[in-house]
């Protein structure tokens, strides 16, 4: 079950970087982060309600409140710049770093205890390479330090923010995520209110936002309830995979032309998964 949840994470965050990426050619970076977190803060109360699933919060870090709050500063800090990344046009160095996300998670479950399986590490490992090579690393060029800093900061905002919401999953992976985007949602209205703007779109583009803000609640809210039901290290290497979705997509919609590594990478990120599967 918990392989199951977290591959369909990936499925759904791997969508919403795909449009969101692609809004963020034409509109700010951070009125994407924005507009599609409060539309994911909708989706969070919506489900609260009708699965009555309020818990008072506690002033704890065994509660969901402070771990759901740094989760989504933290997130909310990947998200911003890996949209930035990706409207530089330099999705080969953006995706690629991003994927890596995974292994801060990793670390921190490995030294609080967690023991896969030799197999399971050996999958895990193949995935991580496959989600590396699916998002087309750029192996030829120069690399300018701009979109790599950027894809850096992606990388360590999501990590720590898996990492925290891993922790305040275990008390309420709905409340977890739903704390998230109160505290995106308020860091974004006051940067809606001093720069007297709420991103510019059109009525076209509101079912775009939509689209990412719920994609990207749920898929949040997948992996976390994925790290209750088994390994956290496992769920966090099947939730990064998000990458061989974007590149699908692109190559699917935007005719973008998969290089070999990207094959590469798909045949080890599947072969990976049956590997840990298999071992599970």
């Amino acid at each position: 079950m918990a392989a199951i949840l977290a591959l369909f994470s990936s499925l759904l965050w791997g969508s919403a970087d795909y449009m969101g990426g692609n809004l963020s050619k034409r509109f700010k970076p951070l009125a994407v982060t924005g507009a599609s977190q409060t539309i994911g803060l909708a989706t969070g109360i919506f489900l609260i309600l009708v699965s009555h699933g309020w818990r008072a919060p506690t002033l704890t870090w065994h509660g969901y409140l402070l771990p759901g709050i740094c989760a989504g500063f933290l997130g909310f800090f990947g998200l911003t710049a890996f949209y930035a990344g990706l409207s530089t046009g330099r999705m080969g160095v953006i995706s690629p770093i991003s994927s890596l996300s995974a292994l801060i998670p990793l670390g921190v479950a490995v030294f609080n205890g967690e023991r896969p399986k030799g197999l399971q590490l050996i999958g895990m490992a193949i995935a991580l390479a496959g989600a590396f090579c699916s998002s087309g690393p750029e192996i030829a060029g120069e690399v300018s330090l701009k979109p790599l800093l950027l894809g850096l900061c992606a990388a360590f905002g999501f990590g720590t923010a898996l990492t925290f919401m891993a922790m305040g999953s275990k008390t309420s992976a709905l409340m977890t995520m739903t704390t998230m985007r109160v505290f995106t949602v308020a860091i974004v209205s006051l940067l809606a209110l001093r720069y007297r703007t709420i991103g510019g779109f059109g009525a076209k583009d509101i079912r775009w936002l939509v689209a990412i803000g719920i994609s990207d609640y749920l898929a949040n809210f997948l992996l976390g309830l994925a790290t209750t039901k088994g390994l956290v290290s496992v769920a966090m290497v099947l939730g990064s995979l998000f990458p061989i979705v974007t590149s699908v997509l692109a190559f699917r919609f935007l005719h973008e032309r998969l290089h070999k590594v990207q094959y590469l990478g798909i045949f080890l990120a599947i072969f990976g998964v049956a590997l840990i599967s298999v071992a599970s």
